[in-house]
């Protein structure tokens, strides 16, 4: 699934070609991804002018002159192509501009598309349920400390809750957990301030260079030019069972699974 890092060089790779042009045309090849596309998907768009685009949590966001804004999410497989030549199998929405046509391609359909009045953004169910984001002044070692605090949940599944770190996911987790020196099953209670301090920078460290990194391109993503992340062969943990810890004082890297996700760990040096 496209985490984090992937979104955001998704949606910065688009606003290169979309920001500022005007959308001279939308197409629809179903009718649905993982839900229906907004019945005034087509109307709403069409002749609108893009202002701007963002990213909260893992959803891209499309915003228009017209204060409607497209929320995209890629789901398992999607990604965005583009001025594709032809449409291929998988691309279920097309938008074309004067200069570019940009297709979501999906081909597993897990993906997802609404239509957002701008004022009604943050207030959005989706959006309002989340915490802050992992790269925003919001997250604070003092914010983890009151989420977890008396929490018998191990660290690892907590920070994948998305009412405590917006947009937070398997790969990065494990990465900034061992960054930070922090046993993923240790219980969230029982995460000393000073690990916590350890583990902001850590989480912002491990996701900035993975977007400088163009992403990790596992499965089916790679960036809206065609061009794959490769953030993937700097893994410390992630993937690495059996292998030695880069650490000078590591082990073995072992994997376990927790809430049916898999976990990388080096069990000599994360406590």
């Amino acid at each position: 699934m496209p985490e984090l890092p992937e979104v955001e060089t998704t949606v910065r790779g688009l606003a290169r070609f979309l920001d500022g042009e005007t959308i001279t045309a939308v197409r629809l090849n179903r009718p649905d991804l993982r839900r229906p596309f907004p019945p005034d998907l087509v109307q709403a768009l069409t002749g609108a002018r893009v202002t701007g685009l963002s990213r909260r949590a893992k959803y891209g966001l499309i915003h228009t002159d017209r204060e409607r804004v497209l929320v995209f999410h890629l789901g398992m497989s999607g990604r965005w192509r583009i001025d594709p030549v032809a449409d291929e199998k998988h691309d279920h929405l097309v938008i074309e501009t004067a200069t570019n046509r940009f297709a979501l391609n999906d081909p597993r359909r897990f993906g997802s598309v609404d239509l957002i009045d701008a004022d009604e953004l943050e207030s959005w169910s989706t959006f309002a349920a989340m915490g802050p984001e992992p790269l925003g002044d919001a997250l604070s070692a003092e914010h983890l400390r009151a989420a977890t605090r008396d929490r018998s949940q191990a660290i690892k599944l907590l920070l994948l809750d998305q009412r405590i770190v917006a947009g937070l996911g398997n790969i990065y987790v494990c990465e900034a957990l061992w960054r930070a020196g922090i046993a993923p099953r240790k219980a969230g209670g029982k995460v000393t301030m000073p690990q916590l301090r350890r583990l902001v920078p850590a989480i912002r460290e491990v996701l900035e260079q993975s977007i400088r990194d163009g992403g990790s391109t596992l499965r089916d993503f790679a960036q809206p030019d065609g061009e794959l992340g490769y953030f993937a062969t700097r893994f410390d943990v992630y993937g690495r069972e059996g292998q030695g810890c880069h650490r000078e004082d590591g082990g073995t890297i072992r994997r376990i699974v927790q809430g049916g996700r898999s976990t990388w760990f080096c069990p000599a040096c994360q406590r």
